[in-house]
C-alpha cells in the first residue's frame, strides 16, 4: 500500500436527532456526525415498521403464482 494517500481513520461521535449518542470509527473529517435516524429510533429496528399492502398486491401475487402455505 502506498503511504500518505489514505484518509485518516479515527474515532468520531455520532449524535442522532432522537438523542442517542455513540462512538464509532470513520474517515469523516469532523469530530461529530449528526444523523436523522439511528438503530434506536428507526422503525425497522424498533419493530414498529408498518408494511402497507397497496391495492392488494400481495394477494394478487399469491393468486397469480398460487403459493402453497
Amino acid at each position: 500500500m502506498k503511504k500518505g494517500i489514505h484518509p485518516d481513520y479515527h474515532s468520531i461521535n455520532v449524535v442522532c436527532s432522537c438523542g442517542n449518542k455513540f462512538e464509532t470509527r470513520s474517515t469523516y473529517t469532523k469530530e461529530t456526525l449528526n444523523v436523522a435516524v439511528c438503530s434506536e429510533c428507526h422503525p425497522f429496528y424498533t419493530g414498529k415498521a408498518k408494511f402497507i399492502d397497496a391495492a392488494g398486491r400481495v394477494d394478487k401475487f399469491n393468486k397469480r403464482y398460487k403459493l402453497k402455505k
